[in-house]
């Protein structure tokens, strides 16, 4: 940046789940608060010689498709140079288009580019670990962004914020959502929303939570006719303050709009340059009835809230079946059991006796995910056979769980395989993930592939309700089997246009693209099944009305239609790729990455970089959409960070949940203790290796692929003449040679191909970069995460000692956490372990330690007396780790490792 400016960027991001503007709106005054007089509206509003002049949100909607556009502009008063911020939170479902900040009197615009672009432009760049500009998570439905800005004495800046979403309809309404969070005193505040449908505006609602209804009333001003809605928030200062002579503000909060649609037509046909957007939501049909089975994890880590709150659920949801509904209840443990074993009515006296078998069922065991669904799919293909009126009903599949496969079938790609060919396409699956210790990319994929979603259930005190409300989503089903058609040689680039089924309050949504000189034979048909009869419907487009539509909105209808079918097809597309491999994947990325470039979105495919604005590094601020299964920012702590290529992993590679865990989960930590955790057998190995400091160890080798890690032992420094030297893991080298990928880690620093000058990151940074197929994800002073597509994933623990500790030098700790792709070649100390083995223990006796357990063990062939004994393991809990018992095995793993342990050493950590 031009060091004559004074300008400075800092950008911090924080995760929430709606929209918050941090200089932003105020709340108004309580109650019964005396006016505010002209003398009182005169309160200094600055805070540390800085004010908020305005801040203002612009809200377009049109036809379902959301414009908005937020402006703050902040002055320095003092005559000093001062920090400014702005901080938004925007729904997790919208995209970022543009970003603009003007300071002395020069913009500096958001550039959209590539990841990999960014990536390469910035590697090369030293990384301070404080400046930068990102987005993260916030709460459950939104994203922050944050941008701190060094700004000269008597001077302004301001800053403009853009971007898109498409809102879908739920339990009869479209919903905008603002979260109001200034912090301060605003001199101008507006919140001012334009709602334009062609359908016409059927309600209209806005909502302060942070004002009493009365103030709010008085406050918000709301209208609509016909097709125009419009709300506006405009406080005054007096409004805003805590109390007639504060300062501070009383707006934090959520300020939420709410409308619909009138639904005279069956459907509503928009065309527009060449694009449509359908929009299906028929009204007045008769709800079918439902075979519904709901599929419960009953295995202990479910105790305390988590199962008091789903039984709470429960009992509400199995209240209010209605008569002609079928239902049953299945619970999964370590075993499976059904309530019913077939689908029964929900007549008075089977709903009291389902709510006492909720009421009774214990806890018990691990967690059996695939016998579960199984059986739950074989209850409802089995009505569907011999009860044939049965068949005539919506069947619903509705399954929860808190945690991971670890009896029976653990194989994710074996249980998504299972499920999917039990199931056949006859109905859907909504998975309900409790819970952050979850695998929602799992859950998420299998729900696609069975035409349902899922959903993060959150452990909080409103979960029973979290329940209740996806079930009201769900809960009454209008039509099954339903096909949206267009003529074939009209259009292309079709969105989603079949669902299995359509619930009243909410909307089928389909866009594409018109061929040439086809607009005027363009329609719809729609196909499906309704309560006793077929459903069928032709949609046709009324010329007349869309010339009026756009006299009336002009460019705005005709760019909106387009964007909201770009908007759509993306979306489609990063979700289709979690479920693709290979170069169906990389075609869909690609397709996905040209629309993210050419419609200028800010995507998991892309970056925003601001031209012109530089940090002391030379660096450009960069934004980016975190990943989709991100934590929230509260989880992780509240920190400043650099992105340095701002590459976030893509939803199947999140470092909070990791897809596909493999039957063995090992890792190797302290002294250095390997954990071999075999979960067919609910049970733990483990061995050490005592080698001098130096030798460097083979853990993983692939050699179908080349990939590698080999670590290098470090002594602790302050040992005592005769003591025994304990060894650690102080340097690793994690290789893929196909992609000349090459990543050295130690406990101060971690180096992207430092044979090649790459960049240097310390543990204080919190980034994540991409080279070909492999993603780094730094957690600041924490852990690392390494995900190779196609490959596995693998977890880098940093442990810091204190003053006073025994160890006297930081060291690593190295953990596989997905390796369920990796060839069956793989070996090393680690990689033998990869896949499934057996082993048996037998004869439990006292040992030579009174205070420990020995047993004989049968493994490979070989029989060796093992002991008793706990270890800890870091995996999950980076910080404290978790004891973990185990069956240690011997003379440095002799008789469990293949060979002998020194034929592990190997000359270099590459």
């Amino acid at each position: 940046m031009d060091g004559t400016m004074g300008l400075r960027v800092l950008l911090c991001v924080c995760l929430a789940s709606l929209l918050i503007l941090q200089a932003m709106p105020t709340q108004a005054s309580p109650p019964g608060r005396p006016k505010v007089s002209k003398r009182q509206q005169t309160v200094d509003t600055s805070v540390d010689g800085v004010t908020i002049r305005s801040l203002k949100v612009n809200c377009k909607v049109t036809s379902r498709f959301a414009h908005y556009v937020i402006t703050s502009q902040v002055v320095n008063n003092a005559d000093e140079a001062k920090e400014v911020a702005f901080d938004v939170e925007i729904p997790k479902t919208a995209f970022i288009s543009d970003f603009a900040i003007t300071a002395d009197g020069k913009a500096f615009i958001g550039d959209i580019k590539d990841k990999v672009t960014a990536w390469k432009q910035y590697r090369k760049a030293a990384v301070s670990g404080e400046n930068a500009g990102l987005v993260r998570a916030s709460g459950r439905t939104m994203e922050q962004f944050t941008i701190h800005l060094t700004i000269g004495p008597r001077s302004k800046a301001t800053f403009r914020l853009t971007y898109e979403e498409v809102l879908k309809r739920r339990l009869t309404q479209y919903n905008i959502d603002i979260k109001v969070k200034p912090k301060q005193l605003v001199h101008h505040f507006e919140i001012d929303v334009d709602i334009f449908e062609p359908q016409g505006i059927s309600k209209l609602d806005a909502q302060a939570s942070f004002l009493p209804k009365e103030l709010a009333s008085q406050l918000i001003k709301k209208s609509f006719s016909g097709k125009k809605g419009h709300v506006l928030f405009r406080p005054t200062v007096g409004q805003q303050q805590s109390c007639p002579t504060c300062s501070t503000s009383l707006m934090n909060g959520d300020f939420k709009v709410t409308y619909d649609v009138n639904r005279d037509k069956l459907c509503d046909l928009l065309v527009a340059n060449n694009h449509f957007a359908h929009f299906f939501a028929p009204q007045n049909l008769t709800n079918l009835n439902k075979n519904l089975v709901f599929v419960i994890d009953i295995s202990t880590s479910m105790e305390g809230q988590k199962v008091k709150q789903t039984k709470e659920a429960l009992l509400k949801i199995l209240g209010d079946m209605r008569p002609g509904d079928y239902f049953d209840l299945v619970l999964f443990g370590s075993e499976v059991q059904s309530w019913r074993g077939s689908l029964v009515p929900a007549s008075a006296t089977n709903v009291r006796a389902a709510q006492d078998f909720v009421r009774r069922f214990h806890l018990a065991g691990a967690t059996n995910l695939n016998g579960g669904l199984l059986r739950g799919i074989e209850i409802l293909n089995g009505a569907h056979g011999s009860v044939p009126e049965l068949s005539n009903h919506a069947s619903v599949l509705i399954m929860l769980t808190d945690g991971e496969p670890t009896e029976g079938v653990t194989d994710r790609s074996q249980i998504l395989k299972n499920v999917r060919n039990a199931i056949g396409g006859r109905f859907p699956l909504y998975n309900l993930g409790f819970g952050h210790n979850v695998d929602l990319n799992f859950l998420e994929v299998m729900s696609m592939e069975n035409n349902g979603r899922a959903q993060r259930i959150y452990e909080d005190h409103d979960a029973t309700q979290q329940l209740q409300g996806f079930y009201d989503q769900v809960a009454n089903p209008l039509l099954v089997d339903v096909e949206l058609l267009y003529p074939q040689d009209t259009v292309s680039a079709l969105t989603q246009h079949r669902h299995k089924q359509y619930y009243e309050g909410s909307e089928i949504m389909v866009a594409g693209r018109i061929a040439d000189h086809k607009s005027s034979s363009f329609k719809a048909d729609v196909l499906a099944r309704g309560e006793g009869q077929e459903f069928k419907a032709t949609c046709l487009v009324d010329e007349e009305e869309m010339k009026k539509l756009l006299q009336e909105r002009g460019h705005v209808l005709e760019n909106h239609v387009e964007r909201l079918w770009a908007y759509l097809t993306i979306q489609e597309l990063l979700a289709k790729r979690m479920k693709l491999e290979g170069k169906e994947k990389a075609t869909a990325t690609a397709k996905a990455l040209q629309m993210s470039l050419a419609y200028q979105f800010v995507t998991p495919l892309t970056s925003m970089t601001i031209r012109g604005m530089t940090d002391e590094d030379g660096l450009e601020p960069i934004i980016d959409k975190p990943p989709e299964d991100s934590l929230p920012l509260e989880m992780l702590g509240h920190r400043k960070t650099f992105m340095l290529s701002a590459l976030h992993p893509s939803p199947t590679q999140s470092s909070s949940n990791i897809q596909q865990l493999p039957n063995q989960v090992t890792g190797v930590d302290t002294d250095p203790h390997f954990l071999i955790h075999v979960p067919q057998k609910e049970d733990t190995l483990c061995f050490n290796i005592d080698e001098e400091p130096g030798v460097v160890l083979s853990l993983v080798q692939d050699p179908d692929t080349g990939f590698s890690v080999n670590g290098q032992l470090i002594g602790n420094k302050a040992r005592s003449p005769g003591q025994h030297e304990g060894t650690y893991f102080g340097r690793l080298g994690i290789a893929n040679p196909a992609t000349d990928f090459h990543l050295e880690v130690t406990p101060q620093n971690i180096t992207l191909n430092p044979g090649l000058g790459g960049p240097v990151f310390s543990w204080g940074d919190q980034a994540s970069l991409r080279q070909h197929e492999v993603v780094v994800t730094i957690n600041r002073k924490r852990n690392l995460v390494v995900s190779v597509e196609d490959g596995g994933t693998f977890e880098v623990v940093l442990h810091r000692v204190w003053k006073g500790s025994a160890i006297h030098q930081d060291f690593l700790g190295f953990y596989v956490l997905d390796s369920h792709r990796m060839s069956a070649r793989t070996h090393g100390l680690l990689g033998q372990f990869f896949h499934p083995f057996d082993f048996k223990v037998s004869d439990p006796h006292p040992g030579s330690d009174p205070t420990k357990t020995d047993a004989t063990m049968v493994v490979k062939s070989r029989q060796l007396t093992v002991t008793r004994g706990l270890q800890k393991d870091y995996s999950k809990d980076p910080r404290h780790g978790a004891e973990v018992t185990c069956w240690f095995v011997h003379n440095n793993g002799a008789g469990l490792i293949d060979g002998v342990y020194t034929d592990y050493i190997v000359p270099d950590i590459f």
